[in-house]
């Protein structure tokens, strides 16, 4: 039957990941985000059991999940990282946020086109460079 829908949807369709989610997916967890996630069966010639997860916005963006879950997903921990509890965590490390490029939440420092393209006037210590 699995294969059935993967002739007709193609692997990588929401139906089949649906089906496979539902049929051979095991919830584990979630994380601060409230992307979810899963473990199924060992596929055949592995040997670590398949991780993977479900995105709270369903949209498949990497720089969604915290470095953390990245870790556990990809197999350098087998310890589920606990969402509310960072004590893995430094006091100085910023939280983790999602890739903002292409939004207009994105950087934009002083300077740049999309803000206004203005950038401060040089102070007095620079003196242009002329050939001789």
């Amino acid at each position: 039957m699995n294969n059935f829908f993967a002739n007709i949807f193609g692997v990588q369709s929401k139906i089949t990941y649906l089906l496979t989610l539902f049929f051979r997916g095991r919830f584990i967890g979630s994380d601060q985000y409230n992307n979810k996630y899963y473990v199924g069966k060992t596929r055949k010639g592995y040997t670590k059991e398949r991780r993977f997860v479900r995105f709270e916005n369903g949209v498949p963006e990497a720089s969604q999940i915290p470095p953390e879950f990245h870790g556990w997903l990809h197999h350098q921990t087998d310890k589920f990282p606990d969402a509310n509890q960072a004590s893995y965590r430094k006091p100085w490390q910023k939280p983790h946020t999602q890739n903002l490029t292409g939004t207009t939440l994105a950087y934009r420092p002083d300077g740049a086109v999309l803000n206004g393209g203005q950038r401060a006037p040089t102070t007095g210590d620079y003196e242009a460079w002329t050939p001789e």
